[in-house]
């Protein structure tokens, strides 16, 4: 007889898309805002490491290491874009949005998105990577866009989920989820492993 987890769950962000992402899972959790200040260390990181990939991880690591506890599994993430050498983060305002847009447009870019569970204090990672292509665009199409979703708080700057997918030409991922921010196919079956339930799957409620 399976004997399954009894440790609290904990989304390691405050972000709505990952919450919303989280709970299609069907499992109580809870969500904390990390103690861990991004901004004041992601340049010596991103000095540090260079690589996409290990800068995405160790951020979501070091997120997820500043609340994760023995009793508790904790579960953080980062995403960022790569594109022709550079990291390309959250825009923060429309002009940046647009200025993202209009470089990209028509290449492709990879949306590098980094999970880890923490099983207490033990980090499991997950790191996906989704090849984005978008359609060749004008201005007027990139500034009417960002007016309409306003994706000021999106890594590459769009929002896939939203009218953003009228930007996009093709998509390569072992995991569409991944592209709103949690890899849920990869950590379905890292809760799997970890003999944690997921309702109706495994006949709870």
């Amino acid at each position: 007889m399976m004997v399954y987890s009894m440790k609290k769950i904990v989304l390691a962000s405050t972000s709505q898309y990952r919450r919303q992402q989280l709970a299609t899972l069907g499992i109580p959790f809870d969500s904390i805002k990390p103690v861990f200040d991004e901004d004041s260390v992601k340049h010596q990181i991103i000095n540090a490491l260079k690589h996409p990939h290990a800068i995405a991880q160790k951020l979501s690591h070091e997120k997820g290491a500043s609340i994760a506890k023995p009793d508790a599994i904790t579960i953080s993430g980062d995403q960022l874009v790569a594109f022709e050498g550079d990291i390309l983060g959250k825009p923060g305002t429309a002009e940046k949005a647009i200025a993202q847009l209009l470089r990209m447009q028509g290449k492709t870019h990879e949306l590098v998105t980094a999970c880890t569970v923490f099983d207490g204090l033990k980090p499991i990672d997950i790191l996906n990577i989704t090849q984005i292509t978008l359609k060749p665009l004008s201005v007027e199409q990139i500034t009417a866009y960002v007016k309409l979703d306003q994706p000021l708080d999106c890594a590459g700057s769009y929002k896939i989920e939203k009218h953003g997918i009228q930007l996009i030409d093709s998509v390569k991922t072992e995991d569409f989820t991944s592209i709103q921010g949690l890899p849920l196919l990869a950590l379905a079956k890292v809760f799997n492993s970890l003999n944690i339930a997921i309702p109706f799957l495994n006949g709870t409620k």
